[in-house]
């Protein structure tokens, strides 16, 4: 297969992805953009966070929210990607073990009524999966975009955007159709307040 040939077939799996999920999930989506919303309208941040290129992803959306994805002049939106910090990163990392990397940044700066948007395109990571646990204990609301198989997230999650597929680049294009419709709606929303 040529590069332009899997190039084609990259692009219309993609499509075929992001289709099936707005079919089927775009209530779910809705959702999401109401909760994240209803945080921020109440003085809520967002802590966003996963591992390798979710995690790349997390700090895209912070920025987004933070500077402004389409309307510059708009307030900026309260986002922290915990993925940022390398000195707390490797602090965490080798004092209390790679699992507790975002579960303590949770602990430090989430409160009741934050929310904690964990990225997975696996669903199955250790440190997500804990600080899932440590967002809901301590009453921020859960949101995660996983694959098709985040059975381990699933329950750890009040919104779960599941991609409906287990290819790794696909699943991360998607997610980052989904965050920039979630920033989309989030300065709409804003703009509106």
């Amino acid at each position: 297969m040529s590069g332009t040939d899997a190039t084609d077939k990259s692009a219309a799996d993609l499509e075929g992805v992001l289709r099936k999920f707005l079919q089927t999930r775009r209530p779910i989506l809705d959702a999401a953009v109401e909760a994240l919303s209803a945080s921020i309208r109440n003085r809520g941040k967002i802590l966003v966070f996963g591992n390798g290129g979710s995690a790349a992803e997390a700090q895209h959306f912070a920025a987004e929210l933070v500077n402004g994805l389409s309307r510059p002049g708009g307030p900026p939106l309260p986002a922290i990607a915990l993925t940022t910090d390398t000195s707390c990163l490797t602090a965490i990392g080798n004092d209390r073990g790679f699992d507790c990397l975002f579960s303590r940044q949770i602990e430090a700066l989430g409160k009741p009524g934050d929310v904690a948007l964990a990225l997975t395109t696996s669903g199955t990571s250790p440190n997500v999966i804990e600080a899932l646990r440590t967002a809901r204990a301590a009453g921020l609301l859960t949101v995660v975009l996983s694959g098709e198989n985040g059975e381990a997230v699933a329950p750890l999650a009040d919104v779960l955007l599941d991609v409906p597929s287990c290819s790794t680049p696909c699943i991360q294009e998607a997610h980052l159709f989904l965050l920039h419709r979630l920033a989309w709606h989030l300065e709409d929303a804003a703009s509106r307040s």
